[in-house]
């Protein structure tokens, strides 16, 4: 008999899967509103400190990159001491992006939100580890359900962090006199050090512990990157999950990063905007327990396939809406995250089936790096090339590029036929 938690019940770790579950979601939840909130006013307030939608662009993809330069030492940290020490050193960093974005909002400086929104990236980096920290104690029939389950979790903080960074945050940034564009950084050092509260009181004992993957060397960050590379390169099953989320994060990241500019650009309200932003995140995570569960039931591979093809379909429906539309936009922004669901559920339970222990953690951290690393090029590379083009080029072009895991998944089985087929 399987929980809804993706833990059966006979299984050892059981009752503490479930707690921990239930710890993770309480401090995910306040983690993603600061999260999305912080990124869903970066290009904006970039823009207004600017006057530029590249500069805007650079202040919104900081998240990614400092996401990708907080993984890793995230993960050695995780490696060696456990999951608790690693999510709470992240939402802590995150606080403090967070404090200089709104300072930067509060004086008029654009160079302080760079530096925040870098900082803003270490609670995401934290956020993708906490899915991994799901599936630690899980069964082995089951664990893309519990990754979903986590995923799933994100949706509540995740949707009301821009409507009310955007909404009633702004009129507390009134009472200190501060600009509307400051109430979401504002309202995002609370919930980041809510977050590390949580976890700092009640993740205990910590999963990695019981489940035995803490044992890291003290050897280098470049050994350990190694290492994850050389054991990742090794496994076909391994690439391809890769493949597949840095394929979904591209999309995801390069289309959203510009979609708010877009919409201002057709004179859409900043609660619109706040709006889009929030559905697109309702397509990224609230139907993640069933893309877990299909992942279960039907295979990962499969469902990585069908998210290259909800990919392709989001970005064409952005492509084809004008500026001062957004039907086209509300709809093609929720199928984009939909297909990144279900590309990082599916990547992500392969990578937790393929390898083990310590070993695990750090190609779960190289994985998520080049994921976030390819997504943070896709971030700045959309406010250059919508300067060149337009952003309905910018979304024509991510179609194509959403199919590759489809295409991979099919090559993969084909090849497996042949094989068949030959060994008759």
């Amino acid at each position: 008999m399987t929980g809804s938690d993706g833990a059966t019940d006979t299984h050892p770790h059981g009752a503490l899967q479930r707690r921990t579950l239930r710890v993770l979601m309480a401090g995910l939840v306040p983690a993603g509103a600061a999260m999305t909130g912080a990124y869903s006013a970066a290009a904006v307030l970039g823009e207004e400190l600017t006057g530029s939608e590249l500069l805007g662009g650079l202040a919104a993809s900081g998240m990614t990159v400092g996401s990708a330069l907080a993984i890793l030492p995230l993960a050695r940290l995780m490696s060696r001491r456990g999951r608790r020490p690693g999510l709470l050193v992240g939402y802590l960093v995150a606080a403090s992006g967070a404090t200089l974005c709104m300072s930067a909002a509060v004086t008029g400086w654009y160079p302080l939100l760079i530096p925040g929104m870098l900082g803003v990236g270490s609670g995401n980096a934290a956020n993708l580890a906490a899915r991994y920290a799901a599936a630690d104690l899980a069964p082995e029939v089951g664990r893309a359900r519990a990754i979903g389950t986590l995923v799933w979790a994100s949706t509540i903080g995740a949707v009301l962090g821009p409507s009310i960074g955007f909404g009633p945050a702004t009129s507390l940034a009134g009472l200190f006199g501060a600009s509307d564009l400051a109430a979401p950084y504002m309202l995002s050092v609370s919930l980041f050090l809510m977050a590390a509260l949580v976890v700092a009181r009640w993740l205990r004992p910590d999963p990695l512990l019981v489940a035995g993957g803490v044992g890291g060397s003290d050897t280098s960050e470049g050994h350990h990157l190694v290492d994850a590379a050389r054991t990742l390169a090794g496994s076909a099953t391994g690439r391809l999950a890769v493949l597949s989320m840095v394929v979904g994060h591209v999309v995801m990241v390069g289309v959203m990063t510009m979609t708010p500019l877009h919409l201002r650009e057709g004179a859409h309200q900043l609660e619109i905007i706040g709006f889009v932003i929030s559905l697109h995140i309702i397509g990224m995570y609230a139907c993640a327990p069933i893309v877990g569960w299909l992942a279960d039931r039907l295979g990962s591979l499969t469902v990585l396939a069908a998210g290259g093809l909800i990919l392709c379909t989001g970005s064409e429906l952005a492509a084809h809406t004008r500026p001062e539309d957004s039907l086209g936009i509300f709809v093609g922004l929720f199928l984009i995250g939909l297909g990144w669901c279900f590309g990082l559920i599916a990547s992500s339970a392969l990578l937790v089936e393929e390898f083990d222990g310590p070993e695990r953690v750090r190609v779960q951290g190289l994985a998520d790096v080049v994921m976030t690393a390819a997504g943070a090029l896709a971030g700045v590379g959309s406010g250059l090339f919508v300067t060149f083009t337009d952003y309905a080029t910018l979304a024509h072009v991510g179609a194509p590029i959403g199919l590759f895991p489809t295409a991979a998944v099919l090559m993969v089985r084909l090849g497996a036929r042949r094989r068949s087929q030959v060994g008759k």
